[in-house]
């Protein structure tokens, strides 16, 4: 994933459970009713079609906003890259979430 993505949290102070804490203490896969996006397992993020991007695109626009952290969280214990076409969308709604 794309180094804002993936780069090591620090604590903020401004959530209750530090998030940082929680991503390490929280190692089990958690599905958002997109078990069909692990057949992208392996994929390089600049290697998604545009239909492809969009069955990405299509499950972050169905989850509520403060479940999309989560959601990337998930992604990368299952080897699933996010399409480079979607990380804009993605770091704006984590973002707002965060401030």
């Amino acid at each position: 994933m794309n180094s804002e993505l993936n780069k090591d949290f620090t604590c903020c102070g401004q959530h209750e459970v530090c998030e940082k804490t929680r991503y390490l203490t929280q190692p089990d896969i958690e599905y958002f009713e997109d078990e069909e996006l692990d057949r992208f397992r392996g994929f390089s993020s600049d290697a998604y079609s545009e239909e492809e991007t969009d069955e990405f695109r299509e499950v972050l626009y169905t989850m509520r906003e403060t479940e999309v952290s989560d959601w990337l969280h998930s992604l990368q214990l299952r080897g699933v890259e996010l399409p480079d076409g979607l990380k804009d969308e993605v770091l704006m709604i984590v973002g707002e979430q965060r401030s």
